[in-house]
């Protein structure tokens, strides 16, 4: 099987344009996307983690399949229709990269599939069986005959399949059971049971032991209460994910009418993947295919259970030791020190919550004290991403009917979570705060809270810059950080940012702040572009960055110049990378890793040694929301934000980034040719992770700091 790095080689030697862009610095993106899904797949293969979290890395791989396939490939598939062939920056054509991703595609399936196999002989071992119907005793049937007819039966519709009757719609991610029946007289018949998404994918039977049976095989088992006069004869499944790319109309005056009817749309999108059961029945799987339009080359024959994503229903709770050992996360000292203050706790020194190993509570707690501090005056809060039944939300809401000015800037176009968030809107403008909505043509990432509290004679504001969203749940597992703040320039900048998203004007000079899509880009450049004057001078030059993906083509030539310059660089990038390391006379000085485990590593770090060797006190340090893609530099506002502070610069730069740089127990290398190999696991080797769930946070110790004067606060050992 071809791999993606042979893939993006092959197809790369043919497309060179003339004349063009460099394209041996590029890797392919959509390839640099499956060999990060092929890192979170080789997880559900690590002997180091417990078996029900192998499952839910090979869980994950199976959703990011999905949301691949319904965005990236589905966007590939329309540029084809469209007869666009301009190349990408590697040189592919949009008819290319998705004769590449199908191959590489086709191996990764491949490997799903096997996982799946080895996994379930692992978890029958302990204890844990997902059966068939061979596998059921007499007792399991009479019980699943009585659930079947209380749970599934009233909300099944059964559906033949036959020229008089149209084929039914199959919704986005649908399941549907085909039957391949025998009537009284002899002749065959085929009909269709859509897989109710509101029921559990996977039936758990009664008993001491924890057994398992697949929704559709109970359908299946049970056909004749849907075909009383028909035998079975052959059974199984398919599964449809569709186009779920929304467009917007630019002129459309009303953007919440227009996403709502974009969202209906999505549900009819075309069907861009067609997962089906290898034995089926050739008739049927010929009348499938043709009556759901689908190319021979988006059918995918699989064996045993379509749709991996589910597999997440079978982690179960009730084995603990098959599971990561349980971990709470702490609650910053610093904020402790002051009662739980947040004000009077960030007025005494600015500080950094690094999530998940800091409690987000630090955070839901900044706001639930505003909204009841009767000296705040004004909230103002971007929303793209929060969970069901948002305390964050909770609090806007209190404050707005508290009389306090509150201001919300959500983001509708945070993808698949669009229809959340046009609830979440309609409940703040009920409770009296004022909603505004962005930009037709950007979207707004940036995650800015801003407090504004009347002290005295005069108004002191203080403000919450994050890396990731505003959802208590996410941040239990994503690695973020939250830093707080009350210096006058961040937030005068931060009132300004609120100014450009709800007066859809171009921004005053700021003080302090870079912000996409305005400044992000020239200053990172301009950065760089100073690390490559300090090593012609003699200095040294160093740029180390933490993202979860570069994309950019500026940025990357920009890195390409300052290795060539004698910068030495190391990037930390989870997902996606464009750029291709260790080029001889090109990126001989830029090292590339990715870091896969527990925990998402989402947090955004940029640091830039300033004519000093990294890390030093000297450094230009900044936190972001953004990534460094065209679409986050391009479309989107976000925030670039300097860190100042001695001790969370410290934190930053000395602590965190050094960390993940040292950690070589969940590391990836990417190599010259677009391969990444594991960094090989050696007795006592670092993992970041584990590191910062033992240690305490430097600008969150508060006491607890003071109690270790004259100590060295311990960091990761250099020697890992």
């Amino acid at each position: 099987m071809m791999t993606s790095a042979q893939a993006n080689v092959e197809v790369n030697d043919r497309a060179r344009p003339d004349g063009g862009e460099r394209t041996e610095i590029f890797i392919n993106r959509e390839l640099s996307w499956l060999a990060f899904n092929n890192r979170v797949l080789e997880e559900a293969t690590n002997p180091t983690h417990p078996v029900l979290e192998r499952l839910r890395f090979l869980a994950i791989s199976g959703t990011n399949w999905d949301e691949f396939y319904m965005v990236r490939v589905a966007g590939l598939k329309a540029q084809i229709e469209e007869g666009i062939t301009t190349p990408s920056q590697d040189g592919l054509t949009p008819a290319q990269q998705l004769s590449a991703i199908l191959a590489v595609g086709a191996e990764l399936m491949n490997k799903q599939r096997s996982t799946w196999v080895a996994l379930q002989r692992e978890l029958s071992e302990q204890g844990i069986r997902v059966l068939t119907p061979k596998g059921l005793s007499a007792d399991d049937r009479k019980w699943l005959e009585k659930w079947f007819g209380e749970n599934v039966f009233p909300i099944l519709t059964p559906l033949a399949v036959d020229p008089a009757n149209p084929f039914p719609f199959i919704p986005n991610l649908g399941v549907c059971v085909f039957l391949h029946l025998a009537g009284p007289d002899g002749k065959d018949k085929y009909a269709l049971v859509p897989v109710p998404t509101k029921v559990q994918r996977f039936v758990r039977l009664p008993g001491g032991d924890i057994r398992f049976i697949p929704l559709e095989e109970v359908i299946a088992l049970f056909v004749n209460c849907l075909f009383p006069s028909f035998k079975l004869v052959n059974h199984g499944c398919f599964r449809v994910v569709r186009d779920s790319e929304i467009e917007i109309d630019e002129r459309a005056e009303d953007l919440m009418l227009t996403f709502e009817s974009a969202l209906k749309r999505r549900h009819y999108g075309s069907v861009v993947r067609l997962s089906i059961n290898a034995d089926i029945d050739r008739k049927l799987y010929d009348f499938i295919v043709d009556k759901l339009g689908v190319g021979e080359q988006d059918v995918f024959m699989r064996e045993g259970i379509v749709g991996l994503g589910d597999l997440r229903h079978l982690i179960v709770d009730d084995r603990p030791e098959l599971l990561f050992p349980s971990f709470e996360p702490r609650f910053p000292e610093r904020v402790r020190d002051f009662g739980g203050d947040m004000f009077a706790a960030i007025q005494a020194k600015d500080f950094i919550v690094h999530h998940p190993y800091e409690s987000f509570d630090v955070v839901v707690q900044f706001l639930q004290q505003a909204a009841r501090d009767d000296s705040v005056v004004a909230i103002k809060q971007t929303l793209y991403r929060t969970s069901r039944g948002s305390p964050i939300v909770a609090a806007l809401k209190e404050a707005a009917e508290a009389g306090k000015s509150v201001t919300a800037m959500v983001e509708l176009k945070a993808r698949f979570d669009e229809q959340a968030n046009i609830g979440w809107a309609r409940d703040l403008e009920r409770a009296g705060a004022q909603v505004a909505y962005g930009f037709l043509d950007k979207k707004v990432h940036a995650k800015i809270s801003l407090v504004v509290r009347r002290e005295g004679r005069v108004l002191r504001s203080y403000v919450h810059f994050g890396t990731g969203n505003y959802h208590p749940v996410t941040a239990k597992i994503y690695t973020d950080l939250s830093f707080f703040t009350c210096d006058p320039a961040l937030c005068r900048d931060a009132a300004r940012v609120f100014n450009v998203m709800t007066g859809h004007d171009r921004p005053q000079a700021l003080e302090k702040l870079a912000i996409a899509p305005y400044s992000i880009r020239d200053t990172v450049i301009d950065l760089i572009e100073q690390e490559i004057v300090h090593a012609r001078n003699g200095r040294p030059g160093g740029v180390w960055a933490k993202c979860n993906a570069i994309v950019d083509g500026k940025i990357i030539d920009a890195l390409c110049r300052a290795s060539q310059a004698g910068v030495q660089i190391d990037l930390i990038v989870r997902g996606i990378c464009c750029l291709r390391p260790q080029v001889p006379g090109i990126s001989e000085n830029i090292r590339v890793k990715s870091i896969v485990g527990r925990f998402l590593e989402h947090s955004r770090i940029f640091a830039f040694g300033a004519g000093h060797a990294l890390p030093s006190r000297h450094a230009k340090v900044f936190l972001s929301s953004a990534d460094w893609m065209p679409r986050n530099l391009n479309r989107r506002i976000e925030t670039l934000i300097p860190i100042e502070n001695p001790t969370v610069h410290q934190q930053v730069l000395d602590e965190i980034m050094a960390a993940n740089l040292e950690d070589k127990a969940q590391s990836w290398t990417l190599e010259s040719d677009g391969t990444y190999t594991r960094v090989p696991v050696k007795s006592g080797a670092l993992s970041a992770q584990v590191y910062f769930m033992k240690n305490p946070s430097l600008s969150g110790r508060g006491s607890a700091l003071k109690k270790s004067r004259g100590k060295k606060v311990k960091g990761p050992p250099s020697d890992a």
